[in-house]
């Protein structure tokens, strides 16, 4: 690429790490029209601003490309938390007195007959909770439609009003991939497990907005991710209803952040557009299709090969002595689905925690790849990984699939995954260490609402595998600063088919950038997540300034 006489901006005086194995590290960056046109040293830097440049001293600073959240929810997490749902989630409601406080004061408060939702119930984190179905929620409710989803996203309930408004009756069949609880006669107790049946319970509350509403909503959302350094996000259970929503609110030049989303898989297996067609569209692409394959360590309904414990946590969620999870659909119904649009050309990402699960998930993505030899570079994707162990890595590593961890459940579940859930087993919980060592290029995630959007957070938990106690959980998975970093950054970009133009600091890609106080390198590994995000820039723009 030519370098221009002059630059649009410059960074001077600092650390920046590149992600890029050519020239790792370096002083100072020039920009000019959103594009990286120099890395070197400051005098390098400094002869291309001229007087109408904007010069950066990073004063010692820390420069890194913008971070990448390969596995987020912001379509959906614009409504979870904006001002149509409760949120009771742990991370604001910590407390079981909170939750239920905050759920009775928006109940009271709601008109007659007005519907209540709330997302969030947690109680292996919100301990003392209730156990929750209709007859508590009939309680806190009694005239009033009241569904409530669980903090994972993966189970919903409603009280007998929501029950009678949704129209769900014992010949009401099971969606398929999901189901709704039903009592020893068959009649329906208002509880539901994956999508659709959960939407089915909270259809009255999570109403999409549209126009400014939808814009306003998703402009609080880009905000919140420029915030942490976030310049690309994934969404991982878009719809094609928000499509047109969501390609005006981009017209709009409000965008702070890059979009790559995945649709979810539907009955009639189609989707409205064709691989790549936007592909021309630097800011919003659709790239794939999500299946969930199994559920939530949380909610119980993982395919495992082994038992969860029996203990007050696991009582607490509703499962008895010996209980396993299964998957949400069988083989041959994944092998459907798979097939549907994989010949297409679309990449597929598939959610798995249960160690069954994957080997079915890996089995149905060998027979695809065996039976499509010209998708030479799919990039098949798992998503969560919770129990995968390092066999399965080095399978996956084999059929070149990547894998996308949840590296943060250790640090809000990790006590309870070893001393409530699983015992040793807990210990090896998103082993990203086991997933490096077999080649595999992994991503860390968030999944916003689950948890806050946090990824230096992310790399500190990966680095040093502890809980928020403090206690290590399998400190031999840890992995380095170094390819935590990756996982946030240039492989993260890769896993979206975005590290031609993300991901690094080279000369032609974008400057999507980011600039920590500190290098995560240069602290102790405990307070890495504690890093302040200084400022983040998409295409040379500034998107978040601390202190503005």
């Amino acid at each position: 690429m030519a370098t221009p006489e002059t630059a649009d901006l410059v960074f001077v005086g600092g650390n920046v790490i590149t992600m890029a194995a050519e020239q790792p590290r370096a002083s100072a960056l020039a920009v000019a029209d959103g594009r990286i046109v120099a890395v070197g040293d400051d005098a390098d830097v400094l002869a291309l601003a001229g007087p109408g440049t904007e010069r950066v001293d990073l004063a010692g600073r820390t420069l890194l490309p913008g971070f990448v959240e390969a596995h987020g929810h912001p379509t959906l997490e614009m409504v979870i938390t904006g001002p149509d749902i409760v949120d009771i989630r742990p991370v604001v409601c910590p407390t079981a007195e909170d939750a239920l406080g905050k759920l009775r004061a928006a109940v009271a408060a709601a008109e007659p007959g007005e519907w209540v939702g709330a997302f969030g119930w947690d109680p292996l984190l919100q301990e003392g909770l209730p156990t929750i179905g209709r007859e508590l929620l009939d309680d806190i409710a009694p005239d009033r439609p009241l569904s409530v989803m669980h903090n994972s996203g993966h189970s919903a309930w409603g009280n007998s009003l929501v029950v009678e408004q949704v129209g769900l009756t014992r010949d009401t069949p099971d969606p398929v991939g999901s189901h709704f609880e039903r009592d020893a006669d068959g009649n329906p107790t208002g509880a539901a497990f994956e999508s659709p049946a959960t939407v089915l319970i909270m259809s009255g509350a999570l109403r999409r907005p549209d126009g400014a509403g939808f814009d306003e909503l998703m402009a609080r959302e880009h905000r919140m991710l420029a915030a942490v350094g976030v310049t690309t996000t994934s969404d991982m259970a878009f719809s094609r209803e928000t499509r047109e929503p969501l390609q005006d609110f981009y017209r709009t030049g409000d965008a702070r952040v890059r979009m790559r989303v995945y649709e979810r898989s539907t009955p009639e297996k189609r989707t409205d557009i064709e691989p790549g067609q936007d592909a021309a569209d630097p800011m919003l692409q659709q790239i794939g299709i999500k299946i969930w394959a199994d559920g939530s360590p949380w909610v119980g309904n993982i395919a495992t090969s082994f038992p969860y414990l029996d203990t007050p946590q696991t009582r607490a969620m509703g499962l008895g002595a010996g209980h396993r999870g299964c998957a949400n659909y069988s083989r041959e119904q994944l092998v459907e689905i798979v097939d549907a649009y994989f010949p297409l050309g679309w990449q597929i990402a598939c959610h798995v925690h249960g160690d069954e699960v994957v080997d079915m998930v890996l089995d149905v993505f060998e027979d695809a790849l065996r039976a499509h030899p010209e998708r030479t570079d799919a990039r098949l994707r798992l998503e969560h990984c919770g129990t995968m162990t390092p066999e399965q890595y080095r399978r996956a590593a084999e059929l070149g699939v990547t894998c996308s961890l949840f590296v943060d459940h250790l640090y809000y579940w990790g006590d309870v995954l070893v001393d409530g859930l699983f015992g040793e087993r807990g210990e090896a919980w998103t082993a990203a260490g086991a997933a490096v060592d077999a080649g595999v290029k992994i991503s860390f995630h968030n999944d916003p609402p689950v948890t806050p959007e946090e990824p230096l957070r992310n790399i500190q938990v990966a680095v040093t595998r502890k809980s928020r106690s403090g206690r290590v959980l399998g400190e031999q998975y840890r992995v380095s600063v170094d390819q935590a970093l990756r996982a946030q950054t240039i492989d993260a970009a890769w896993q979206l088919f975005a590290e031609d133009v993300i991901g690094s600091l080279e000369v032609g890609k974008r400057a999507d950038l980011v600039v920590l106080d500190a290098d995560p390198h240069a602290v102790a590994p405990e307070t890495i997540g504690d890093i302040a995000v200084r400022a983040t820039y998409l295409d040379g723009r500034r998107t978040f300034q601390a202190g503005e």
